[in-house]
C-alpha cells in the first residue's frame, strides 16, 4: 500500500490502532539502534531512513533527486513490512540474519530481496531487527552502494 502521507506522524496516525503500535514499535526500534547520520523521511509512500543528501549527494542511481535509501517500513495490506536495503548487498549480513532469526522467533522467515514481512504482527522480533539496524554504519553503506552500483 503506497501511502499519500507526508510526513511520518500523518503516516502512523492514518494506520489504525492495532497496526500504528507496532509501526511505533518498529520506529521506536530503529531510531535507538541505526548508526548516527541517516535521517528519517517518508520515501515512496512510506516512512524509512536514508543517507541525506547533504552526505551522498549523488542520491539514489534510480532518481538522483531522492537521497539513497537504507531502511524503510510499512504497514502493507496483509503484513508488515521491514525494507533493508544492504542485507542482499552484505551476504554475511544476510547469512547471519538468516542463522539468528532461528533464535527469535518460531516463524519462518519470509524473505526477498530487501523486504522482510511479518505476517502475524505479534511474532516480530523487535531484538533482532534492533541488532540489524547497528550492524551497517551509513559509510559502510554508502561505500558497498557506490562499488555496486559502479560494477
Amino acid at each position: 500500500m503506497h501511502s499519500q502521507a507526508t510526513t511520518v506522524k500523518q503516516y502512523i496516525d492514518s494506520l489504525p490502532n492495532e497496526r500504528r503500535e507496532v509501526i511505533n514499535n518498529l520506529r521506536e526500534t530503529l531510531l535507538k539502534n541505526l548508526p548516527k547520520g541517516f535521517e528519517e523521511q517518508m520515501s515512496y509512500g512510506m516512512p524509512g531512513f536514508v543517507v541525506p543528501h547533504t552526505v551522498y549527494p549523488e542520491g539514489y542511481h534510480v532518481n538522483p533527486s531522492l537521497p539513497l535509501p537504507f531502511i524503510s517500513y510499512a504497514a502493507q495490506k496483509n503484513h508488515i513490512a521491514l525494507y533493508h536495503m544492504a542485507i542482499y548487498s552484505f551476504p554475511d549480513l544476510l547469512h547471519w540474519f538468516k542463522t539468528e532469526y532461528l533464535n527469535h522467533s518460531t516463524t519462518k522467515l519470509d524473505i526477498g530481496k530487501s523486504c522482510i514481512r511479518f505476517k502475524n504482527p505479534e511474532n516480530i522480533p523487535f531484538n533482532l531487527i534492533a541488532q540489524l539496524a547497528s550492524k551497517i554504519t551509513m559509510q559502510e553503506w554508502i561505500e558497498k552502494y557506490k562499488r555496486l552500483i559502479n560494477k
